[in-house]
């Protein structure tokens, strides 16, 4: 009777559909809000720090708008760096630390980075009408936790490799193949410390890193403001400062 029966439950186990990718997104959409509440974000503020070495913590704000505007500044060493800003197709950021007081352009690569970022509802929402494509690999352990792996290739041609908790249905991996200056680069980032913000589930750890290169950068967020105004004057790159003139001797 014992082998009937366990036999019985391998037929029907067989018989279940099996589980499709669209299903598993629509769980990891449901998961974090619902679609209509992450649609419904038009702007968003995020500030925390960065933890780029041991006791080297530094301020940071991110700053995001629809029309693909984002904006990072950190605060080190007394001076507010700006390694990234995106307007729409402009890109540009502000160093002064490395002794240019100017803005300078994005290079095509940083560009690439930042229209990633300046997806606000990330790249897995409405992934077919933005050109991307989506497989699931089935599951697997990360760290002990069983979840689902999907694999995304961006219409650029980057692979993302994210992984979704399966109690959760929450990301908590995302690994990254990416082409720079002709060669792949590998990464990963391990997402952490959900919280709810306006009935959004939203990861308050990020520690990402590339392989084979020393040190990760963390970010510990301590709050996200929902719909904040920002105005767009926040992500028009400034006009350069002049030279000045020299002395008359």
């Amino acid at each position: 009777m014992k082998f009937l029966l366990a036999a019985t439950t391998l037929a029907f186990a067989t018989l279940a559909p099996a589980q499709t990718v669209d299903e598993i997104l629509a769980k990891n959409f449901e998961a974090k809000g619902g679609l209509a509440k992450i649609r419904a974000v038009q702007a968003m503020r995020i500030t925390g720090k960065v933890t780029i070495g041991p006791g080297m913590d530094a301020p940071a704000v991110i700053e995001q708008k629809r029309g693909d505007k984002v904006r990072l500044d950190i605060t080190f060493q007394g001076m507010t760096l700006t390694p990234m800003v995106l307007n729409g197709g402009t890109g540009w950021k502000l160093m002064p630390i490395q002794g240019n007081p100017n803005p300078e352009s994005l290079s095509p690569e940083e560009m690439k980075d930042a229209l990633e970022q300046a997806d606000m509802d990330g790249f897995l929402v409405d992934y077919k009408s933005k050109g991307h494509s989506v497989e699931y690999l089935g599951k697997e352990k990360v760290e002990g936790t069983d979840a689902y792996k999907v694999k995304v290739t961006l219409k650029s041609g980057d692979v993302r490799t994210v992984y979704i908790d399966t109690d959760s249905d929450l990301e908590i991996k995302i690994e990254s193949k990416s082409m720079r200056r002709g060669a792949e680069v590998e990464g990963d980032t391990i997402l952490g410390d959900y919280k709810d913000v306006d009935g959004l589930i939203l990861a308050h750890s990020i520690d990402s890193g590339q392989k084979g290169q020393p040190g990760r950068q963390i970010i510990t967020v301590s709050k996200i403001e929902i719909n904040p105004i920002l105005d767009d004057a926040r992500f028009v790159m400034p006009t350069k400062k002049e030279a000045p003139a020299p002395a008359v001797k």
